[in-house]
């Protein structure tokens, strides 16, 4: 190789990346296509002939590479957060009202960004060069599937000149729909099942284990804030056109808004205008502009308070109702749904949608045989709204749920204070079945490569008769089975081994106790360390706990007095499954509540209980349920009830929603101001 081959394969880079910046990020090409393919095939021949001109961020790169055998984990060096959600303008109107209390009164311009329906991603880019993508997963870890993004043209391997040394952006990858109808039409030429939606598509695509699959979709991405890095400058605004000039596709359809006003028509235009779009868009997001701000509003939970997802309202369709099918779940619930003749709404196509339970069913009135109204908004599982009377057939009759469970021919029942109907056999096969299903699923014990037919097949095969019989497994055992692979075997092993010391929020989620869920099991495990301790707890123990009550602690209790589940437990166990968690004491000290005993009671109509409780746990403030001598501050909503007589009996201070916001910006600014000094 001389020189002139190295500086040839430089040039014809920088000239191929420059028009790919102007075709896919500007949309302004300045050669024609057969202009572009002579050039990138030039340089795919001399990277041919000699292969040390190949660099990582050479656009050949992107055809994609040899199939992985999974995905390893990211960790992200900020937390990928989840949004919010209004639906009205009243609700808007409240949570601006509330930033700006928070604020102390601080002016600040809204950015207001089209809510793209899509695969949120981090990509990590160092000295300018493309080298890390990753998916969201669970907000703290995702996977990596750099190889993948790497086939996305609208993602730059190298950045324009005045990037940083390193550099972190987050984006919405998507499908889009012209190319999602492509692929639907290829596949029904072929007689394969069509794909439901561009959001599950195209999440799909980005974690196929085959790069070439992912390139062959023709996905894009839409930039729309950076990663865990510092801002150059002062305002989310400024940041979206900083990224654009280091050659990022940020959204020529984001707009800076000055007042609620302006927001509210940037919403309403695109309520209307979404459907010219060529992708899918659900909502907006409205984000405070000024990054200061931004930080003194900081986070509750999994969501900034500095931002919010206004959507778009559901769409509907009319189809006729076929059946009324009954679902079996993991707590034994019996789930009417609706089987339709088959109908697009919001680009997906609907044939199953929710009946919620028979009260509901009798209440609309819907009958087998009807034309129903169907509604379905984003991922939301489509709902059944009701008949269309006057297109009534005759002959129809209400609808009665079964006495006996359809899957294990028990007699059901109803528990006097729920609306659903239970089939209380714990060993019901399609409670199992569903059971299983939860507890490998992401969010819970997330072991990959076991999904639904999986799970169907251990069951067959008599490999689980209980949960921890996955700890159990051996590979010869699995190496048995049709279509099971060595490296497929080695796989499922290996992350059968790996979710053994998932944390122990993650593991009680899994266990399907009814009515926990992922933030129950928050909670539960701020109060205790271990299973065991949770399991030792009384009832009336559980109900203290702020955010638990009376119902969710009697189900807990419940479930942990049950021999079956104790010898589930003693079996995870044995089997090195992780049951506790390190000691989290986090200390308060220094902090503006520190030593300070607060109670929420009633309804606010700014925050959420736990939204409250959450923004006074991060300033160092103790939260109990009852209010006693030792309780400083009692918080009121609407209907505090009896906690309100109580603390004007014990003489404890009592902030209404006015003076708690008050209260909190107050408490903020010393905080902020405190910080600024010893800075």
């Amino acid at each position: 190789m001389v020189k002139t081959e190295a500086r040839r394969a430089i040039e014809l880079r920088r000239e191929i990346n420059f028009n790919n910046h102007r075709y896919y990020v500007l949309d302004d090409p300045v050669i024609s296509d057969p202009e572009y393919d002579r050039l990138l095939q030039e340089l795919q021949e001399l990277e041919s002939e000699y292969p040390e001109l190949l660099t990582a961020d050479s656009p050949t790169q992107r055809v994609g590479g040899a199939p992985a055998e999974g995905f390893t984990q990211v960790q992200h060096s900020a937390p990928m957060l989840s949004l919010a959600n209004v639906f009205n303008r009243e609700d808007l109107e409240n949570w601006l009202r509330r930033i700006k209390a928070l604020v102390n009164g601080a002016k600040f311009d809204l950015v207001c960004e089209l809510k793209i329906d899509g695969l949120a991603v981090n990509l990590t880019y160092e000295n300018g060069v493309f080298s890390q993508g990753a998916t969201r997963g669970d907000g703290r870890v995702g996977e990596d599937v750099t190889q993948n993004l790497r086939t996305i043209k609208t993602i730059p391997l190298s950045l324009l000149e005045g990037a940083p040394t390193r550099l972190e952006v987050r984006g919405e990858v998507y499908l889009p729909v012209p190319e999602f109808r492509r692929l639907n039409e290829e596949r029904e030429e072929q007689g394969e099942p069509l794909y439901a939606n561009p959001r599950n598509t195209g999440a799909g695509s980005v974690r196929q284990l085959d790069p070439k699959v992912t390139a062959s979709r023709n996905m894009a991405v839409w930039i729309y804030s950076l990663g865990g890095v510092n801002a150059p400058v002062p305002s989310h605004w400024e940041a979206l056109e900083w990224l654009g000039g280091l050659g990022f596709r940020t959204n020529p359809h984001n707009r800076l808004c000055r007042n609620i006003q302006e927001v509210i028509d940037y919403y309403d235009h695109w309520v209307e205008a979404r459907h010219g779009l060529p992708y899918e868009a659900d909502g907006v997001v409205i984000k405070v502009s000024p990054l200061a701000l931004q930080a003194r509003l900081g986070v509750a939970g999994r969501e900034p308070r500095w931002a919010i997802a206004y959507k778009f309202p559901a769409e509907q369709a009319v189809t006729r109702l076929l059946e009324i099918g009954i679902n079996v779940g993991r707590t034994g619930s019996l789930n009417p749904y609706a089987v339709l003749e088959p109908v697009v709404v919001s680009g997906a196509t609907v044939r199953n949608a929710s009946l919620h339970n028979e009260e509901d069913i009798h209440r609309k009135d819907i009958r087998v045989g009807d034309i129903v109204t169907i509604e379905r908004a984003g991922d939301v599982i489509p709902h059944v709204l009701g008949p269309v009377l006057d297109q009534r057939p005759p002959g129809t009759s209400e609808f009665h749920m079964p006495s006996h469970c359809p899957e294990c021919g028990t007699a059901i029942v109803k528990p006097e204070d729920e609306a659903m109907h239970r089939c209380p056999n714990a060993s019901c096969p399609a409670q199992f079945f569903e059971l299983l299903k939860h507890f490998v699923s992401k969010g819970a014990t997330d072991i990959d490569g076991l999904g639904e037919q999986w799970c169907r097949i251990f069951i067959d095969q008599g490999l689980v008769s209980d949960l921890a019989d996955f700890y159990s497994l051996r590979k010869d055992q699995l190496l048995e089975l049709d279509r099971m692979g060595d490296k497929l075997a080695t796989r499922i092993m290996a992350n059968i081994e790996e979710s053994k010391q998932k944390p122990l929020p993650r593991l009680l989620f899994a266990l399907g106790i009814i009515h926990v869920g992922s933030e129950i099991a928050e909670l539960l495990t701020q109060a205790y360390n271990s299973i065991d301790e949770i399991s030792d707890a009384t009832e009336e123990e559980l109900a203290e706990i702020p955010g638990i009550g009376p119902k969710i602690a009697e189900s807990i209790a419940s479930y942990f007095q049950m021999e079956a589940n104790q010898n589930v437990i003693s079996k995870l166990r044995a089997s090195g499954v992780k049951l506790e968690q390190e000691h989290r004491q986090v200390s308060a000290e220094g902090l503006p509540l520190a030593g300070q005993t607060f109670v929420v009671t009633g309804t606010l109509a700014g925050y959420s209980r736990s939204e409250a409780q959450s923004r006074i746990k991060d300033l160092g403030g103790k939260i109990t349920s009852s209010v006693t001598k030792d309780t400083n501050y009692l918080v009121v909503g609407e209907s505090p009830g009896s906690k309100l007589a109580a603390a004007e009996r014990l003489g404890t201070e009592v902030l209404d929603e006015e003076k708690f916001v008050k209260f909190l910006a107050n408490l903020q600014l010393v905080t902020s101001e405190t910080e600024e000094s010893s800075s």
